[in-house]
């Protein structure tokens, strides 16, 4: 059965509510977070109706609460292929989790040891490891790009290395351009001089399927409001390092992993909305995985041929974005334009067009109703290097945007 955004729009409320006007909003903002189905919004409120608790008690609502906690670490194991749910760290975001990680890693490193990152990534995987650098006497070497496609020098990173890097960060999926780096390729140059790689799956988690297992690296990042659930950030990391890596926590929490890691009472609330999202992506394998008897059943398997079933669809929507965007006089993109390679980058496309500046395009979009982003979006590095102190317009395609959205889209930008 072939992917339709139309059946599944009804599941988003805020996709349905109109504007004072009448008007139904276009949400092209996801890379800044997606709506979420109704099932989501269900999940979070039902949790204060049914197992409003804190864990470990032995009355029924702690237990309730205890059982799903444990249910929602095992489905999102199974949405990244990870070997074992002790391996899934929840926390209240990406940046969060990242610093923690930085500060435990931290502790391992010494002055004179090397981090590598890239001029590509996100801040929240930056401002980490740029902190500890300054604090503990490390040296940062940087990562170049590719500035006609927005595609990583992986000359640049080979000459990086050495024997003294310890840790090798990198995105896996630009939140500025969409770019897909070849993560399992880096992980195994970070492995062969005996660094760790730490990989910023935000922007990849929503589009294309995740196994933490094939990418090779030492720990993955991603946060479940990106991929269609509530704020909640995840960090999954091979077990024995998240048993090992000193920790600050406080004395009667567990000392194993993953709460080790989790300080504090969680916004369990949240969890509960994060399985109910994890379960949207596997209705979606049900619903929308083909006539094939022999594939698989299981959760994993089932999330992983939704992601598939979007993902195709996502590519249609881009190449059509990325065609009409070409088109319109006065338009620049960057990143990769050539459809023979959509496969390596998702769909989040940064552009701008001559005489009006980034955030002149927003808000002549957002008056009519079509909400797009401006500025870095905190991809600070590679809005330097591309030359764009004012940013671009980042637009960000989803499960649920339709053609007819696209379409208005560039009809409003061919108009300005």
């Amino acid at each position: 059965m072939t992917f339709r955004a139309e059946a599944i729009r009804p599941l988003f409320p805020a996709l349905n509510r109109r504007a004072d006007d009448g008007t139904l909003p276009i949400f092209l903002d996801n890379p800044a977070g997606t709506q979420v189905p109704q099932t989501v919004i269900d999940a979070v409120s039902d949790y204060y109706r049914t197992m409003n608790a804190n864990s470990g008690g032995s009355f029924a609502t702690s237990k309730r609460n205890d059982a799903m906690v444990a249910e929602t670490r095992r489905a999102m194991a199974d949405f990244l292929n990870a070997p074992s749910p002790a391996e899934i760290v929840i926390g209240p975001n990406m940046t969060t989790l990242c610093f923690a990680l930085s500060r435990a890693i931290a502790q391992t490193l010494s002055p004179g040891d090397e981090i590598v990152l890239t001029r590509m990534d996100h801040d929240a995987n930056v401002a980490p490891w740029t902190l500890i650098a300054r604090d503990r006497g490390l040296q940062v070497k940087w990562v170049d790009i590719h500035a006609d496609d927005c595609t990583l020098d992986m000359a640049s990173l080979e000459a990086a290395l050495s024997d003294k890097t310890r840790l090798v960060a990198t995105v896996h999926a630009s939140n500025a351009v969409g770019t897909i780096n070849p993560v399992d390729q880096i992980a195994d140059m970070a492995h062969a001089v005996g660094a760790w790689h730490v990989v910023d799956a935000v922007q990849s988690a929503p589009h294309v399927p995740i196994d933490v297992a094939a990418l090779g690296c030492d720990f993955l990042l991603c946060s479940s409001y990106k991929f269609y659930g509530p704020h909640l950030g995840i960090l999954w990391g091979r077990e024995e390092l998240l048993n090992e890596l000193p920790v600050y926590k406080v004395r009667p929490a567990k000392d194993a992993a993953p709460w080790r890691w989790e300080v504090g009472t969680p916004s369990y609330e949240t969890w509960n909305g994060l399985l109910a999202c994890l379960e949207h992506w596997q209705a979606l394998g049900e619903n929308f995985d083909g006539d094939d008897p022999a594939s698989s059943d299981c959760r994993a398997a089932q999330m992983k041929r939704g992601m598939l079933a979007v993902q195709a669809y996502e590519r249609e929507l881009v190449a059509a974005l990325i065609d009409g965007l070409s088109v319109i006089k006065g338009v620049s993109i960057a990143g990769i334009t050539d459809s023979a390679r959509f496969d390596w980058r998702v769909p989040t496309v940064a552009m701008v067009k001559a005489g009006v500046t980034p955030d002149e395009i927003a808000e002549f979009l957002a008056q009519r109703h079509v909400y797009v982003w401006s500025g870095d979006y905190y991809a600070q590095e590679i809005m330097q290097r591309l030359g764009r102190p004012q940013g671009m317009v980042r637009i960000g395609i989803g499960q649920y945007n339709t053609r007819a959205e696209i379409a208005r889209l560039l009809e409003l930008l061919e108009a300005m």
